[in-house]
């Protein structure tokens, strides 16, 4: 199949350093295999975020390691991530610690001084402070991004209806990862003739609220922003009522209601952060000296879903979806 032209490219670099294990964890297991206890600190449950936990996992068990996984969810809540991070940080059977989503990533990276932290699901890690560089993190975090090919999505909404001179997206200010990617949807923007139109929230209880204040624009874009992937069907709600279109960040949104995507297959995401890991605790690799990983151009997919489009009034171009990965069934 054909794929648009992506500038995303993906680096990695792994030095092997000597990194000794902590605690109890570490200790010979039958056949003299490692034993390892990794924590991971998440902000909040949507799809794309539990792909990305599921394909971190799968990466140890594709490895043969035995691991014990902590899995904490803060639920959106910023001070029970900090206090899930400082848990981590003090008990001395955890080895690693994985952080997916930014303010999961901040937090952990903040309490966390003396393990590898693995992120994933954040979109500038630089800009969040995360890393010195993405060529050579420094210190000991790094992870995957999940930054978008934001221009590719937006062209979706020009793709189904060219007249379209105005794109709403909603966010949560508190995300630096979703400010990232207004900035780029900007720039996208105006290569595309479409203005961007912005409502800010603090939770996913204003989502509502917000998108409610974009009844005037031509098109929706959902970010990957957690507050809001959270409530997405109160955007889709508001979507189909009012025959606005709305394009997602991430393939799982469009699953639940979002016309399309050209996105990141989130559990390949997350699998890419847990060989990263694997490398840390199995062939003691410094993470910092490992460059924070892209997605792979071969792990994005276009998806559409057929049925979401009519419920928005508007029709899929046939040429476009005989360029889709896949069209979402019902």
């Amino acid at each position: 199949m054909k794929h648009r032209s992506l500038t995303l490219t993906a680096a990695l670099a792994v030095t092997a350093l000597g990194l000794t294990a902590c605690g109890d964890s570490g200790d010979a297991g039958a056949g003299g295999d490692e034993k390892y206890t990794v924590g991971i600190n998440q902000l909040v449950s949507h799809p794309a975020l539990d792909g990305a936990r599921e394909g971190f996992k799968e990466a140890f068990s594709d490895a043969g390691l035995e691991v014990t996984f902590e899995e904490q969810n803060a639920q959106g809540e910023q001070a029970t991530v900090t206090s899930i991070a400082s848990t981590f940080a003090n008990d001395g059977d955890v080895d690693l610690v994985a952080a997916i989503a930014t303010p999961a990533a901040q937090g952990t990276a903040a309490a966390v001084k003396d393990k590898p932290v693995v992120f994933m699901a954040v979109t500038d890690p630089k800009g969040a402070e995360l890393v010195a560089s993405e060529e050579a993190p420094g210190g000991n975090v790094t992870g995957v991004s999940d930054r978008n090919p934001v221009q590719e999505q937006l062209q979706l909404l020009k793709d189904v209806n060219p007249d379209a001179k105005t794109v709403g997206i909603v966010y949560n200010s508190g995300e630096a990862n979703s400010a990232v990617q207004v900035e780029q949807a900007k720039e996208a923007g105006q290569e595309l003739g479409l203005e961007i139109k912005e409502a800010t929230v603090t939770n996913s209880s204003e989502v509502q609220q917000g998108v409610q204040s974009l009844s005037d624009v031509d098109g929706i874009y959902v970010p990957t922003d957690n507050a809001v992937v959270s409530a997405l069907e109160t955007v889709v709600g508001f979507g189909e009522e009012n025959d606005i279109p709305v394009i997602s960040a991430d393939i799982d949104s469009v699953d639940r209601g979002a016309l399309g995507t050209y996105g990141i297959d989130y559990k390949a995401h997350g699998k890419q952060a847990g060989e990263m890991a694997v490398k840390i605790l199995k062939d003691g690799a410094n993470p910092g000296e490992i460059a924070v990983g892209f997605a792979d151009p071969a792990n994005l997919q276009l998806v559409l879903n057929p049925a979401a489009a009519e419920a928005y009034g508007v029709e899929i171009p046939a040429e476009l979806s005989d360029e889709a990965d896949r069209l979402v069934e019902g």
